[in-house]
């Protein structure tokens, strides 16, 4: 006797819901199962977070669709989609733009998706967030049975609701960011960017963060410039205790030596020339909540010892004041210096250094978090999308491996700079095309790529690549591949997610490699 397909399809993912699996993991099995029964070219998983589309898993599309951010409002057909409980199919010749667009993993040129169709999902009365099916062929779904395909949206929700009940400290925690957000847009401040990968070293990053975050000690954030220190500053501060006040930012290298103790502490009128008002300190400014203070070594020796004092008592004096005032302030500090060897020098203190130290958190270098490049491209492609007010824009293949296999010197700062100038060369060239690529061309990285030595090879001596730059890369993935596979004993999953990808893709990937 014959199993039902969509028996087989929903026993495995039934047995998934009592069983303590990733988020991710769990996820992927989900699409990898609807992709099984229904015949798609991708398929999609995103949370609806605020008004904007977040893609939790994705199944046929490009790594980088992980890192972008769909705004509802600039995205009709995912508008559509949440309008609608029920199940919705778009015409072949509709009109509305889809996101996906020239978005499909493994094809070329500038390809749209061309039959669609997707539906909400509820927790509770509230929606989560949305599954989507897309395919090239603009017959795909006409034989499809919707019968199968609304249990699987139902199978879906409960993962869903499975994995927001195993999820629990993790929305307590969003809850807290988004009373966060609230209390930001009344003061007038600005959104964080969120911390975006999925590499192992990203996640260890994140493990630290969580750690120290419910404390109350000073970290001090090391890495270096561009790795995006004050967005690990402000993921600590949301994440602790005193995320219902403050965090003030203070960049000790911005500011002239004569101002810095104001600028810390305060003054009152009169202190010293120009000082026609009284005016509070950024101590006063974060107190009951943190102070960020970047490129902390730049601190000149007379402000370092009172900043110490501080620190220890937790008084001050404004600048030209005998009154003390007492704060109650956490301090994060971050510096792309080597500390310990400025105390050596005799630059810095060493007391104040291991003030705040009592944590250090470094933060790893773009060039060691592998595939997160991509995540954090697509981030900053869909940045630049809506800002221009572009349909699709996307990196071609050999820009992706473009992006793998450079050095990044200035780390995240310089992708996002670079992406923004690759954005703008691609709309200068495209005609007005619907979708946009960036090619490998346009990044300008010539004579920049890089290869990763062995873990054994001496890091002073990195080998340099010759010869065809395809078949270069395509060595170096067989390596990493390779590699993973062996020390997960051929485990798929578990090298999918240290290499950051979708298992599905993995698979896809060594077959083109002939790794099996």
């Amino acid at each position: 006797m014959t199993t039902h397909p969509l028996l087989r399809a929903l026993i495995p993912l039934v047995a998934d819901l009592s069983r303590d699996l990733p988020e991710e993991e769990r996820y992927r099995r989900l699409l990898g199962a609807l992709r099984a029964l229904l015949p798609a070219d991708a398929a999609a998983l995103l949370r609806l977070e605020g008004d904007t589309l977040v893609p939790l898993a994705v199944d046929g599309l490009s790594a980088d669709t992980l890192g972008r951010r769909f705004r509802v409002s600039e995205h009709p057909r995912l508008a559509a989609l949440l309008e609608h409980r029920g199940l919705t199919r778009f015409a072949a010749d509709c009109a509305l733009p889809d996101p996906y667009d020239g978005l499909v993993e493994g094809l070329h040129g500038h390809l749209e998706v061309h039959d669609c169709m997707g539906c909400p999902l509820y927790v509770g009365e509230q929606p989560w967030g949305l599954l989507t099916l897309d395919s090239l062929d603009p017959a795909r779904f006409d034989h499809i049975d919707l019968d199968n395909l609304e249990a699987f949206a139902s199978l879906a929700a409960a993962t869903v609701r499975a994995s927001e009940r195993i999820s629990d400290l993790t929305r307590r925690a969003e809850h807290d960011e988004q009373l966060v957000e609230v209390y930001r847009q009344a003061a007038g401040q600005q959104a964080d960017r969120e911390l975006i990968g999925q590499s192992r070293e990203h996640r260890r990053l994140l493990e630290e963060i969580a750690l120290v975050a419910g404390s109350d000690l000073s970290v001090l954030i090391s890495g270096e410039t561009g790795v995006g220190k004050e967005l690990v500053a402000q993921a600590i501060h949301s994440a602790s205790p005193r995320a219902r006040k403050p965090l003030i930012s203070l960049n000790c290298a911005a500011l002239p030596d004569t101002l810095v103790e104001s600028e810390l502490f305060g003054h009152v009128r009169g202190a010293f020339s120009g000082a026609v008002s009284e005016r509070h300190g950024k101590f006063e400014l974060a107190d009951g909540g943190s102070l960020f203070l970047d490129e902390v070594g730049e601190l000149p020796l007379a402000v370092q010892a009172k900043l110490l004092r501080v620190l220890q008592s937790g008084q001050l004096q404004r600048v030209g004041s005998d009154r003390e005032h007492r704060v109650d302030v956490r301090v994060i500090a971050a510096t792309n210096r080597d500390l310990a060897e400025e105390v050596r020098a005799g630059r810095f203190r060493a007391d104040l250094y291991h003030r705040l130290s009592v944590y250090p958190l470094p933060v790893p270098p773009l060039r060691e978090r592998g595939h997160d490049v991509l995540l954090l491209a697509g981030y900053f492609l869909e940045e630049n999308r809506a800002r221009l007010g572009l349909r699709s824009l996307r990196l071609t293949s050999e820009a992706q491996a473009a992006l793998l296999t450079y050095d990044w010197p200035g780390n995240v700062r310089e992708l996002e700079h670079l992406i923004g100038r690759a954005a703008l060369k691609a709309m200068a060239a495209g005609e007005r095309r619907r979708i946009l690529s960036i090619g490998a061309e346009l990044l300008d990285l010539r004579g920049k790529y890089i290869a990763a030595p062995p873990p054994d090879s001496p890091a002073s001596s990195p080998p340099q690549p010759v010869g065809d730059l395809r078949e270069a890369v395509e060595q170096f993935q067989r390596q990493q591949v390779g590699a993973a596979l062996e020390r997960h004993q051929h485990n798929w999953a578990a090298a999918a997610r240290e290499l950051g990808m979708d298992r599905a893709n993995l698979h896809r990937l060594a077959k083109r490699l002939g790794l099996r």
